[in-house]
């Protein structure tokens, strides 16, 4: 059984995961076209840190950060769920759990920065109804980057 529920991003758990985060992503990019959040930035207040959990066991984990520097809008950040867990629908369901979270603020769109090596995950996003665009706050093209958002 699934469930999501809140989780602390300095957690020894949260930690654990992040840092498998970290290490594919860097097995992906290098480190100036990585833009992740570091567990005490995702611990600060207009932050909300979700786990997925698989029969009990934390299986992913995904961020969602408010932001009024480029209009309201809610980054997605931290979306990863570990490879024995993969194809279950976790992402999904992270995403559904962050974009309900925003709905509930009054957020009206959600964006992120993704990485142009990660097919499932902008399928994922494709079928979310998310849109490309261009770089968005304090990003900047990069040619291994992908913007994407999503009026809620």
């Amino acid at each position: 059984m699934m469930h999501i529920k809140p989780l602390d991003p300095l957690s020894a758990p949260a930690a654990h995961l992040l840092a498998l985060s970290d290490a594919y992503m860097a097995s992906l990019y290098p480190a100036e076209s990585n833009h992740m959040e570091s567990p005490d930035a995702l611990a600060l207040p207009n932050v909300l840190f979700l786990g997925a959990y698989q029969d009990g066991e934390l299986a992913g984990c995904g961020a969602v950060k408010i932001m009024s520097d480029d209009g309201l809008y809610g980054e997605v950040k931290r979306v990863y769920v570990l490879e024995a867990f993969r194809g279950r629908g976790l992402s999904k369901q992270l995403m559904l759990a962050l974009e309900t979270h925003l709905k509930e603020q009054k957020v009206p769109l959600a964006r992120l920065e993704t990485g142009i090596s990660q097919p499932e995950a902008l399928a994922l996003y494709e079928k979310l109804g998310y849109q490309y665009r261009l770089p968005f706050a304090s990003y900047e093209l990069d040619p291994l980057s992908v913007f994407m958002e999503k009026t809620l």
